[in-house]
């Protein structure tokens, strides 16, 4: 084993000393006064709670279908014997990041709201270092992850000098990635599911019916919104850009063992470079965590620049760094493999700065949202719903243009290569994720920021630390849209390589076949009796043989059920929302109504309740939507063979990111404009055009915040789905 690829495991245990280092860091902060300590302890409480149910939930499923991995491995001889172990890995370390990063955050809420008490800078701090234990523990998890696989599979499967056994040692790593998904799918849903619930009961009965501010602790709903913005956003947040992080660097390394299967030591080096550069941007996204600060009375784009700063440093470190690794690696073509990081990087940019632009209230597209406040809530609904079909111009233009690139640029122009083109879009999806330490630290800031300003309405802070909070919970409705735009993007780039990389994994299964039957197995022409003629054959060769071109109506078949999919999804999770949200209304309405005196302050509401409605629902509701996306792709391969799997991934992928990119922005605008007004213009709080931004911002709660999110998930999952279960699917193609 190179001695450099120490340096990955490594990284990971720098990640996670730092993450322990913030985390002891912001505890050691005070909690405020007794009643800042009460509200945060209830939302503590409701949101671990939360989270043990789901995770019980979760535990069954995995449960079973580490069961049907082991009948199809050990009993068909279908899959690798390893893949039941690595997908119960996968969602282990996938749940763990999710709990962390929750616990840090429910921890940091109150000590947020207290610090702001002294200053804008240390509110801002502290949330953001708390963010940091977020984004810390899921790069450090996961590169941990990948390194005791790698470490394990090479003892197994020495790939010194034999390229045959590193393809097998990529391919059975990518497949853990499929618990990451799972476990990943069923936080973002489900934690979706339970703060939208709580979100849209306590907006419309609070808000608009009784006329009390968010947050108010007068409103039964309040605790259960603010355990919601914790599970939804911190815990799902994380648990999906740990499978995202994870997933590219695994199917890249992939392709890259693809791309140099006549070189071994080539291939080496290709399969150690995403993990590698992962491990730089670990450190540097450190560095970039510690420059992140703020003046007193700083403006919304203040605010956001002292966040970009930390991100903008740690990139461009990143594109130095990268340029002497892989200079030093000398890989063939490094300086196009390299460009291609920067492409992926700079979409990676571009991707933020319009979500930036589009749901921000700093900018033209929210204010005008705003201003048709002023006509209803009609003409809110409507702007907001046109605003999100052109925002998602620039992310597909984007990506689009970073595909050709990143692949022109690893081919150093030919284009015949394909197998280095791919490898280059697999580096570029590495590239914007490289940074992930300091960028999802940014993401999760948002509802830490959130939860403060909660905490600081119940506890009646004075308006100069309420002005503080807005601030900063304003912000991280920003930064939470953008990291959502962000998490979007870098799902079509994963999801792509993950395509590319189900040939791969084929490949294996058609060997694991091969020396089952010791049937030939490939009439056409070609000669295949052992692993080396199976590894000579290219892409496009498997494209012809499986019939993987547009005028087959199989491959056609799956493009338009992928398509469908994404559409049955959301409008799955959007009802489940509507459900849910209306058992709350029902509560909240109930509890203003039977106990007497909470409108006065002299009955304190049953907030445990309505956390528990919020529970119950999420659980109800999440099971449906997350078992579809698993069972569809295993379906489809089945009736109809490897044709129609990549059909299925290319129309799940295509319309799923527009979707996911439509919606989250839509629901990022929308808030945003409600806080727009919220700040005084157009007649402030409690005007007719502001109860009309309400209205709008309950409608997209569900778009950016369980839907929208949980689209760049779908796409993924189907792709590992179909990725592990095609040792099935290519023995019914060739049988």
């Amino acid at each position: 084993m190179s001695n450099i690829f120490w340096l990955v495991p490594i990284a990971s245990v720098i990640a996670l000393s730092f993450a322990w280092y913030f985390y002891r860091q912001v505890r050691r902060e005070s909690e405020g006064t007794d009643i800042m300590k009460k509200i945060a302890q209830y939302v503590r409480e409701g949101a671990m709670a939360y989270l043990r149910q789901q995770y019980k939930v979760v535990l069954v499923f995995f449960i079973i279908l580490t069961v049907v991995f082991s009948i199809l491995a050990y009993g068909f001889n279908l899959q690798n014997p390893w893949v039941p172990f690595a997908f119960l890995t996968g969602g282990l370390f996938s749940g763990i990041a999710g709990y962390l990063g929750m616990k840090t955050a429910t921890m940091a809420s109150a000590r947020t709201a207290n610090a702001a008490r002294k200053s804008l800078d240390a509110g801002l701090r502290i949330a953001f270092r708390s963010g940091a234990v977020m984004g810390l523990v899921v790069v450090g998890l996961g590169l941990l992850d990948i390194s005791v696989w790698y470490i394990v599979l090479n003892y197994f499967y020495p790939s010194a000098n034999d390229t045959h056994n590193m393809m097998i040692i990529t391919t059975t790593m990518l497949t853990f990635g499929m618990g990451a998904s799972a476990q990943a799918l069923f936080a973002r849903v489900g934690g979706g599911i339970f703060t939208k619930a709580a979100d849209v009961g306590a907006d419309l009965v609070g808000k608009v019916e009784a006329g009390i501010p968010e947050d108010d602790p007068r409103n039964p709903a309040t605790i259960a919104d603010n355990v919601g913005d914790n599970v939804g956003d911190v815990a799902g947040m994380g648990a999906d850009l740990y499978e995202s992080y994870a997933g590219s660097i695994l199917a890249t390394a992939a392709l890259g063992a693809a791309a140099f299967i006549d070189n071994s030591a080539m291939q080496t080096k290709a399969v150690l470079a995403p993990m590698l550069i992962a491990a730089t941007g670990i450190i540097l996204s450190i560095i970039g965590i510690f420059i992140v600060k703020t003046k007193e009375g700083a403006s919304q784009r203040e605010l956001m620049k002292s966040l970009e700063r930390g991100i903008n440093l740690s990139s461009v470190l990143i594109v130095i760094a990268s340029f002497a690794l892989l200079y030093m690696l000398e890989i063939q073509n490094w300086p196009g493999i390299w460009a291609s990081l920067v492409i992926g990087l700079l979409v990676g940019i571009v991707i933020g700065k319009a979500t930036e632009y589009f749901t921000s209230e700093a900018y033209a597209p929210t204010q005008k949202i705003a201003q048709n406040a002023e006509t209803g809530p009609a003409t809110v609904i409507i702007s907001g719903l046109g605003i999100g079909m052109v925002s998602t111009v620039i992310p597909v233009l984007a990506v689009s243009l970073g595909i050709i690139l990143s692949y022109l640029s690893a081919t150093a122009g030919d284009i015949s290569n394909m197998s280095m083109g791919l490898y280059g879009i697999g580096i570029a999806a590495v590239g914007m994720l490289s940074t992930l330490g300091i960028t999802l630290a940014t993401d999760a800031y948002g509802p830490i920021a959130d939860n403060a300003g909660g905490n600081a309405e119940m506890s009646e802070l004075g308006p100069e630390v309420r002005k503080r909070t807005d601030a900063l919970d304003s912000l991280g409705n920003t930064t939470a849209a953008t990291g959502k735009g962000f998490a979007i993007g870098s799902a079509a780039l994963t999801a792509l390589a993950l395509l590319a990389s189900y040939i791969e994994e084929l490949k294996i299964g058609i060997h694991r076949l091969m020396e089952t039957s010791g049937k030939y197995l490939f009439p056409n022409g070609f000669q295949i009796t052992d692993s080396a003629d199976l590894n000579k054959l290219g892409l496009n060769d498997f494209m012809n043989y499986f019939q993987v071109h547009l005028m087959n109506p199989v491959v056609l078949i799956g493009v338009f059920i992928g398509a469908m999919m994404a559409f049955l999804f959301t409008g799955l999770t959007m009802n489940a929302v509507g459900r849910a949200a209306g058992k709350m209304v029902d509560e909240v309405r109930r509890q203003f109504r039977e106990i007497k005196g909470i409108l006065t302050g002299e009955a304190e509401p049953d907030y445990a309740r309505c956390v528990a409605i919020s529970t119950k629902s999420a659980q109800l509701e999440m099971v449906v939507p997350s078992i579809l996306a698993i069972l569809v792709p295993i379906v489809v391969g089945l009736i109809f063979g490897v044709a129609g799997s990549i059909g299925l991934l290319v129309g799940g992928l295509s319309s799923g990111f527009v979707l996911a990119v439509f919606m989250s922005n839509s629901g990022g605008a929308w808030d945003n404009a409600k806080k727009y007004i919220e700040a005084g213009h157009k007649g402030g709080k409690g005007s007719d055009a502001h109860k009309a931004t309400v209205i709008g911002d309950t409608v997209g709660d569900p778009f950016k915040d369980t839907s929208g999110p949980s689209l760049n998930i779908l796409i993924k999952l189907m792709s590992m789905v179909t990725i592990v279960m095609s040792g099935v699917t290519v023995a019914i193609s060739l049988f």
